[in-house]
């Protein structure tokens, strides 16, 4: 475990560029951090029936397989771990939580939904009867996802017979997890065909971050992006397409901010600013959601960050 933290921390200085020694020795004594399960969008990488190049890569070997996006909340001196959303993939995630960062005996302490589309709730699956045969375990919904896990099967049975418990979430009211961690939701526009969608805001004893893996456009949201990142140390932001014409059908059907529109939003913002942006929850179509690609890399050198598995947040 001492290893992995330091692991962490090397992590985290690569990722943001050098710091002062106060601050080193300071992330060396940080017990609470976000980390990174996955990182493709619902469908994952490689996804199903794709015989593009961007997948072909995976089966002839040259590209890892990414799992999709999800964070992992990290308290080693409370010995709990959380999920931000329970992807198809979670039965790895759950698994790396254990392995990598909290062996406490629990699946996971709690797990945050940000909305049902199905790389962000369907992992719930595996709490039930037929897998794990879970004991209460806290799923956080808001009034919407709350009642379409209640009325629908098969997620209503895993309520009846207390595989998990629902704990209620509402609009920009703030959750305590504990003295030093706390996760408030807040609302974003996006497909909302069976329930609302939120991002959530997590602080920390010393830093704080967003987390908002989809959104239909950043001008289609009552906040504005560029002054939501300034008030934060992260913000893990919707990376779904690189730039338009990436998939052949109107991508209207499926609006997220391309990174190149988020790119030009911080165009005039400071290089302190552009590194606190972190994107993630890229498409197999994605150049972004590869090892490496020169379009990552022109991106990169401007400051921003590509979330790959395992990298380390303190808190």
């Amino acid at each position: 475990m001492k290893s992995f933290q330091i692991a962490c921390l090397i992590l985290s200085l690569v990722v943001f560029g050098c710091q002062t020694e106060e601050k080193r020795r300071s992330n060396e004594k940080t017990k609470q951090y976000i980390t990174i399960l996955g990182t493709a969008q619902d469908a994952g990488y490689p996804q199903i029936n794709c015989n593009k190049s961007c997948c072909r890569a995976f089966y002839e070997g040259e590209e890892s397989k990414k799992l999709v996006s999800s964070l992992g909340l990290i308290d080693q001196t409370a010995n709990k771990k959380y999920m931000f959303d329970a992807t198809p993939d979670i039965v790895a995630q759950a698994r790396i939580l254990r392995e990598e960062h909290v062996d406490n005996g629990n699946v996971v302490d709690g797990v945050f939904l940000t909305h049902a589309h199905i790389g962000h709730y369907t992992g719930l699956m595996h709490f039930g009867r037929e897998a794990m045969g879970g004991k209460r375990i806290p799923v956080y919904a808001m009034p919407k996802m709350k009642r379409f896990l209640m009325q629908n099967g098969p997620w209503s049975q895993l309520v009846n017979i207390e595989n998990m418990t629902i704990r209620s979430l509402s609009k920009d009211s703030m959750i305590v997890l504990n003295d030093n961690l706390k996760v408030t939701p807040f609302l974003v526009p996006h497909r909302d065909e069976f329930s609302e969608t939120v991002g959530y805001k997590i602080e920390g004893e010393n830093k704080s971050a967003l987390f908002i893996p989809d959104i239909n456009k950043w001008g289609l949201w009552e906040k504005a992006i560029v002054e939501e990142v300034k008030k934060v140390d992260y913000a893990f932001l919707d990376a779904t397409f690189f730039q338009a014409g990436e998939i052949p059908r109107p991508m209207s059907e499926v609006p997220h901010p391309f990174i190149e529109e988020t790119v030009r939003l911080f165009e005039k913002e400071s290089r302190e600013t552009k590194e606190k942006v972190i994107f993630i929850h890229f498409n197999h179509t994605n150049p972004a959601i590869l090892n490496s690609h020169p379009l990552q890399d022109s991106i990169q050198n401007l400051g921003y960050v590509f979330a790959k598995r395992g990298m380390c947040f303190p808190l």
